[in-house]
């Protein structure tokens, strides 16, 4: 299993607005291609401007396919272009993992 954990922060004060962009226009597509993610979570504690989500793929391969769907969905481009124009995003950092052994998923 491949985790693909990504982290990003957006512009104090324009959080809600972009999850809400989310949920409206970008999860449908996002959830058709790659499934339900294994998180979507927003911080707790710590900055209050971040939040993450984490993806499960069988290996690279599965994961670079599945992308590639997304990246041709009219539905998630239209979506990529009104997050753009929102302008809510600060910084995005991503992460390959693989769970470890002794606590499979």
């Amino acid at each position: 299993m491949l985790l693909d954990v990504r982290t990003y922060v957006c512009k104090p004060g324009t959080l809600k607005a972009h999850l809400d962009l989310y949920e409206k226009l970008g999860k449908g597509p996002q959830v058709r291609h790659l499934g339900m993610p294994l998180l979507y979570a927003a911080c707790e504690t710590g900055n209050p401007n971040e939040y993450i989500h984490i993806w499960c793929y069988k290996n690279a391969a599965d994961r670079e396919e599945r992308r590639a769907g997304l990246w041709v969905d009219p539905e998630w481009l239209s979506y990529v272009k009104k997050s753009a124009e929102l302008g809510a995003l600060e910084s995005q950092q991503n992460k390959l993992m693989k769970p470890v052994d002794f606590f499979p998923l």
